[in-house]
């Protein structure tokens, strides 16, 4: 029997649902250009909030010197790389909960409302992040930062794999919570509630200039009415 969900809310990972998880995600980057392309680089002064991983890679391959063909053929391997050296690295993460996520997570899948990701994290990254913090059974599926060129596509390929398994329909409300403009922005551009949350690196009030639909200074403060409406 198909299950069709009451709504769909689609969550980013840092700053939203966990945050303070530690060094070793940037370092997972920084060791897999290293190994497959032998160039040193960092992730200091790069505005990592918001970004997707690849531009986050392409960012320290150009200011080491890569060109862009160099950088996209690595690319691949890069991604490849730095997903097994996180599988390895990753410390225990349940003490790292943003506040009120775990309570929340229970009250919206006993509402049968599906979770989904949305985050810039790659593929097995974000996932090793959630299983370490104890959160991964919530989550259904997700789209993670290897899947498109920016947030709003991958927002875009969660919410259409959402309805091509049947498990919302074109009248499901969805929502997308998340800690940064991009999130915002993402939504915005997918027509889906904008709920932001005040518990990662960017202010309030430079949350509130991006116009979100809902802000909250953390996850306590959200009803399920905000996300089934």
């Amino acid at each position: 029997m198909l299950l069709t969900y009451r709504a769909l809310v689609l969550f980013d990972i840092d700053g939203t649902l966990v945050r303070r998880a530690g060094p070793h995600h940037r370092e997972a980057l920084v060791h897999a250009v290293r190994r497959v392309t032998g160039l040193e680089t960092t992730t200091d002064d790069i505005p990592v909030h918001g970004m997707l991983d690849p531009d986050i890679v392409a960012i320290m391959m150009h200011r080491a010197g890569a060109s862009r063909s160099r950088i996209g053929d690595a690319m691949p391997e890069i991604v490849r790389a730095a997903e097994r050296h996180y599988q390895r690295v990753c410390p225990a993460l349940h003490d790292k909960h943003c506040p009120g996520v775990a309570p929340l997570l229970e009250r919206l899948t006993r509402r049968n409302i599906l979770l989904g990701l949305v985050t810039g994290n790659l593929t097995r990254i974000g996932w090793r992040k959630l299983e370490r913090a104890g959160l991964r059974d919530y989550f259904r599926f997700g789209a993670f930062g290897e899947m498109a060129k920016t947030r709003a596509g991958l927002a875009k390929i969660a919410i259409r794999e959402a309805r091509a398994h049947g498990w919302i329909t074109r009248g499901t409300p969805v929502s997308l919570v998340g800690d940064a403009p991009a999130d915002i922005l993402a939504a915005r551009r997918n027509h889906i509630r904008a709920i932001s949350v005040a518990t990662g690196l960017t202010t309030t009030d430079e949350l509130l200039a991006e116009r979100p639909d809902i802000l909250l200074p953390d996850l306590r403060l959200l009803r399920l009415k905000m996300v089934e409406g």
